[in-house]
């Protein structure tokens, strides 16, 4: 099936929810797609939203709405992902690529010194940045992931990353929405129906399939173990970092969660309770630790 298509590079546009959109060129010349809400100009410092392996800037539109009334906010769509196009070399689809494509970001939005949000991978990215670009960032927000994963949730996930078969409609769409992310948060079925339009898109053959590239997977089926990334947590050090957990997340185990509190002192450590992989950021909990964390920036 092929992909659907993407807008021209440095196209600018306001979207009719008041976000400004661009498409800029990576440094290999695919294009990002890339979300901006508040005032550019702003003196707090603005927030970088970077999202889980197979979501999309979507996913942050109400948390950036709310935050972009005190400050700047840039989500984006990784390569593979959304808007942004489809990587011709499954190969680059790894965080190193995703890392260098970031910092491309941010240096073609004027913006570098940030607060990273991160869900997930985004989380793992996060910590990436501390390593590669530790003078961008001003803190972080680590969303139900840390330097070890659990493997239980790693195989749930890469279950149904790489499955491209569809689904008819947008009511079998938002049925599987609720069979992949039981435990997530979402508790009326406009939200159900929300997070199935931010995944899914129409395919050329008249089905719903994922918004997202489904070789991403092939790095991360090949890859017999993850690195050590507690070096990578580690350079996290110095900064005010918040740490948020589903209380029956299977991907951010409560063992580990300890650890990341032994190991950095100075850690902010939530956790979300009733809720599994991801915090949406949207609950009570969520939004008192996040609000709480980001007035002392």
């Amino acid at each position: 099936m092929a992909a659907k298509s993407k807008t021209s590079p440095n196209a600018a546009a306001v979207s009719a929810e008041g976000y400004r959109e661009r498409h800029i060129a990576a440094q290999d010349g695919l294009t990002l797609y890339i979300r901006e809400y508040g005032d550019a100009n702003s003196g707090a410092a603005p927030l970088l939203c970077l999202t889980g392996l197979t979501r999309n800037s979507g996913d942050y539109h109400d948390f950036a709405s709310a935050q972009a009334q005190t400050r700047r906010v840039i989500s984006l769509d990784y390569r593979g992902r959304g808007r942004s196009a489809y990587d011709p070399d499954w190969r680059n689809y790894k965080p190193q690529v995703y890392l260098s494509d970031i910092r491309h970001v941010l240096t073609a939005t004027n913006c570098h010194h940030v607060v990273v949000v991160g869900t997930s991978l985004g989380a793992m990215l996060a910590m990436g940045l501390a390593v590669a670009a530790p003078g961008a960032l001003a803190g972080a927000i680590l969303n139900d992931a840390g330097p070890e994963l659990d493997p239980a949730g790693i195989a749930r996930i890469l279950d149904y990353v790489g499955d491209d078969t569809g689904v008819d409609n947008w009511d079998a769409a938002t049925a599987r929405m609720k069979t992949l992310f039981p435990s997530v948060s979402i508790d009326t079925e406009a939200g159900w129906r929300a997070i199935a339009e931010r995944t899914f898109r129409d395919g050329d053959d008249g089905r719903l399939y994922y918004d997202w590239d489904t070789k991403i997977v092939n790095n991360l089926r090949a890859a017999r173990e993850l690195p050590d990334l507690w070096p990578f947590f580690r350079a996290l050090r110095g900064l005010p970092v918040l740490a948020l957990r589903g209380e029956t997340s299977d991907v951010l185990s409560p063992a580990t969660f300890e650890r990341m509190g032994e190991d950095m002192p100075n850690l902010t450590r939530v956790v979300v309770p009733g809720v599994g992989h991801v915090p949406t950021l949207e609950e009570p909990v969520s939004k008192r630790a996040v609000g709480a964390f980001l007035k002392a920036l």
